[in-house]
């Protein structure tokens, strides 16, 4: 059974779906696709993350590479690295917020983002064909360089974002959790950088999650009500390689994700007009905001290789995902949960309010979100009858199929890392969000 193979990575169970062979195999194919060079390696604090690195540190030693171990490290600090070091690549060993069996391999390119389409496409390639290994003699073998914790050229590129000495006079009260997986690292510097007074949760990254490690409403449950046991103005919560941030406010509400993106849009548009760039699977709540500060929004399909893709070609001066990934084009390609907390904390130093008085400044809707099972190749003919049952709304094929109304849009796509149709809605009340998924489901599965 293959792991589950995007065009930036993979992932699977450890020992059933990913196991030391297929990351040897995996590895080795994309050291063949790069030029002559050093690598970055890193993970996320996983138990098998170490063991994962290992293999790394010896499919590219033994391919002549030299190979800069950074052990614990957020992969937005990796892709500013793999550019800092002037490496030709790096592997970021994590399985994002998926459970803890899980772990993966998410492979960047020298210009410090994650592998583009085009790229990962032919490391797959390479991958399934199975091509026999070339090594290099003994007198050749790459060399191994470790240098845990350094955060310093991320660190210095986030603080050149904001002004710093305004954040620190306000002195905020942070609760920071990091959920034992890597975020701690970077995160506790920057936010004592800033000023703030922070207590962390989890902040040892040794991957046993003290709560499921996808930042959601339910699995946050405990971190809102620390909020209200204690006077503090925001709440940062992580996923395990930190790309991704969610936000619960001084009162204990859970703001979400989503709300990660368009708060920080919200402050670059007022200061730094210019196009902004999301999946077309985030909430509308962005390009409503570019509306308002009169700039273009570029929709692109789903995936960070993809918004980066579109980032380049429009010049975007910002852009990101709706599960809480932000991209700041000055600090990297990369969804960042670390630019969120600077962007946010300068926000509400910037205005002198609080995060939910500028949460409830933003444009209003509800997401809803279901998967359900569907073979791959019904997918087309579903796609087909939904265009067909919902036509008075403007359809588009870019990824999947997503319909727009004035005031709502639905999109049905098939996932990229697991085997089944995710549909996602959004509408001015969540019983009209809801009920937008529940008709895709039936239109297709019928």
């Amino acid at each position: 059974m293959e792991p589950i193979i995007s065009v930036s990575g993979l992932r699977g169970i450890v020992g059933e779906t990913l196991t030391p062979l297929v990351a040897a195999r995996y590895l080795a194919a994309f050291s063949a696709e790069l030029p002559p060079g050093k690598m970055v390696v890193a993970r996320d604090g996983r138990p098998s993350g170490r063991m994962l690195a290992d293999v790394a540190r010896g499919i590219f030693a033994a391919a002549g590479r030299d190979v800069i171990d950074l052990d614990v490290a957020a992969t937005p600090t990796v892709g500013v690295l793999v550019r800092e070091l002037q490496a030709v690549g790096g592997v970021q060993i994590s399985a994002s917020h998926n459970p803890p069996p899980y772990n993966g391999l998410k492979l960047f390119q020298a210009d410090g983002r994650v592998l583009p389409a085009q790229v990962g496409e032919r490391v797959l390639a390479k991958y399934r064909a199975n091509d026999p290994l070339t090594w290099v003699g003994g007198d050749r073998v790459g060399q191994v360089e470790l240098r845990p914790e350094y955060i310093q050229p991320h660190l210095e590129k986030l603080l050149s974002l904001v002004n710093v000495k305004q954040i620190q006079t306000h002195g905020f009260r942070v609760l920071l959790d990091a959920n034992h997986g890597s975020g701690a690292v970077l995160a506790r510097p920057l936010l004592e950088a800033l000023g703030c007074t922070v207590e962390v949760l989890g902040a040892e990254p040794h991957g046993r999650f003290a709560h499921p490690p996808e930042p959601t409403a339910e699995n946050l449950h405990s971190i809102a009500g620390h909020m209200q046991d204690r006077p503090l103005d925001i709440a940062f919560c992580q996923d395990p390689d930190a790309d991704r941030l969610a936000i619960i406010d001084e009162n204990g509400r859970y703001v979400g994700e989503e709300y990660t993106l368009a708060l920080c849009v919200d402050h670059i548009l007022r200061h730094t007009p210019g196009p902004v760039v999301t999946n077309c699977a985030t909430s509308r709540m962005t390009a409503d905001l570019a509306q308002r500060y009169h700039v273009p929004c570029i929709l692109s399909a789903v995936g960070e290789a993809n918004v980066a893709d579109a980032m380049i070609a429009s010049y975007a001066v910002f852009g990101g995902e709706g599960n809480g990934g932000p991209i700041d084009p000055r600090v990297g390609l990369v969804r960042d949960s670390f630019v969120g907390m600077t962007l946010i904390l300068a926000a509400m130093a910037m205005r002198m309010q609080p995060v939910s008085a500028l949460v409830d400044e933003l444009p209003r809707y509800e997401i809803r979100k279901t998967s359900f099972a569907l073979p791959r190749e019904k997918l087309p003919d579903a796609l087909d009858r939904l265009e067909k049952k919902f036509n008075q709304a403007q359809p588009n094929r870019q990824d999947g199929l997503r319909l727009d109304w004035p005031d709502r849009w639905l999109i049905v796509r098939a996932s990229n890392t697991e085997p089944i149709v995710r549909a996602i809605a959004e509408a001015p009340l969540a019983e009209e969000a809801e009920e937008l998924c529940a008709a895709a489901k039936v239109v297709m599965t019928q």
